[in-house]
């Protein structure tokens, strides 16, 4: 039986990606198998606007203290695990479209949901791109194997699929997770992005 680590993360979270970097660093150490099991994480939901716009003036308890502290433990990530980054942070994204997409594709094609949710979290923190965007996720789309363009509209355009995401973002909460990313394997859990190191001793104990 495959091992497999629940992610909780939101794309347009720096540390969720650079968490992500560690990840794959520790799961190709491991002689066994890993698998991730995503679960979605919304870090706008209050910033939301009902056109799907961001609005970066309303306030969330951060200043401009919490926000040059954040870009600072970006750039030392950045450093740590050999990753570049087009930028530190993006406040004006909304990943709701992108989080849509991203569970359709896990699942109808599940086979191509790794690969897609890599190119998500690359598209928008390597090469600065707008993942709110729907022609940038339907470019991102129809460079994956298995998929084209077409599954944008189509996870946009289900309605029931947009109740069930928002349901999960609720579950996220009950379950007491408060940030991302958040790594939970069995009972225990590890949060932030994490060194492969940790993550080797949350899953395998050593």
């Amino acid at each position: 039986m495959t091992d497999t680590v629940t992610v909780y993360s939101d794309y347009v979270c720096p540390f969720c990606y650079l968490g992500r970097k560690s990840l794959e660093q520790y799961r190709e150490e491991r002689d066994e198998p890993l698998d991730v099991d995503w679960h979605p994480f919304d870090l706008r939901a209050g910033k939301r606007n009902p056109d799907g716009s961001i609005d970066t003036d309303a306030d969330d308890g951060k200043d401009d203290d919490y926000y040059a502290q954040a870009r600072e433990n970006v750039r030392r990530l950045q450093e740590e695990y050999g990753v570049e980054m087009a930028q530190e942070l993006r406040t004006d994204v909304d990943s709701l479209p992108a989080q849509l997409v991203s569970l359709y594709v896990k699942d109808e094609h599940p086979e191509a949901w790794h690969d897609f949710d890599w190119a998500v979290f690359e598209a928008l923190w390597s090469e600065g791109e707008d993942i709110g965007d729907q022609d940038v996720l339907g470019a991102v789309a129809a460079d994956i194997d298995g998929l084209d363009a077409a599954v944008v509209d189509r996870a946009l355009d289900d309605g029931d699929l947009r109740d069930r995401l928002e349901n999960l973002f609720q579950q996220a909460r009950r379950e007491g997770i408060t940030g991302v990313p958040t790594f939970v394997y069995g009972e225990h859990a590890a949060r932030g992005a994490v060194p492969p190191a940790q993550l080797r001793r949350l899953v395998d104990g050593t």
